[in-house]
């Protein structure tokens, strides 16, 4: 372990994070982004993100956008922030989290998880940077995903 999270968890983080860069320069929603890249170039991402992340993250979304096909939509959560927008890495991280705790919940694998976490109900939440729920607590976040809703104090 090199830092303060072990190397799988930093690719994964970076894997998120350039899903998030995607989805906002192709103005896509993140399970779309997702699903165009697939199992076979999410993994790819995830197993050489050690050597994509020495790379500008310019040059490898366009890589990515390229070879996935993936077309400009018109989704566009960024321009309608009525207040300060999370970076790329910020969004990258909060689903890292909420990727990992899905494999550790589920015992399920970090592919399996990622799927999962993108093409939940809890991505629509995290996309919504007018609402508090992305700066949530990550456990708070996770328990969303696995309790099915978001439990409101009453």
């Amino acid at each position: 372990m090199n830092g303060r999270e072990g190397q799988k968890e930093n690719d994964l983080f970076y894997t998120c994070s350039l899903i998030e860069y995607i989805a906002r320069k192709t103005r896509n929603r993140r399970s779309d982004v997702v699903e165009r890249l697939g199992r076979k170039y999410i993994e790819k991402i995830y197993n050489l993100a050690d050597i994509y992340h020495c790379d500008n993250i310019d040059a490898v979304s366009d890589d990515f956008i390229q070879r996935a096909g993936i077309p400009q939509g018109d989704y566009d959560n960024v321009s309608r922030a009525k207040y300060s927008v999370p970076s790329h890495w910020d969004i990258g991280k909060i689903y890292k989290r909420l990727i990992l705790g899905i494999s550790r919940e589920k015992e399920i694998p970090v592919a399996d998880a990622l799927f999962e976490a993108y093409h939940s109900f809890v991505s629509e939440k995290i996309d919504d940077y007018n609402s508090s729920f992305y700066y949530d607590a990550p456990q708070n976040i996770l328990n969303a995903f696995l309790d099915g809703g978001i439990l409101r104090a009453e």
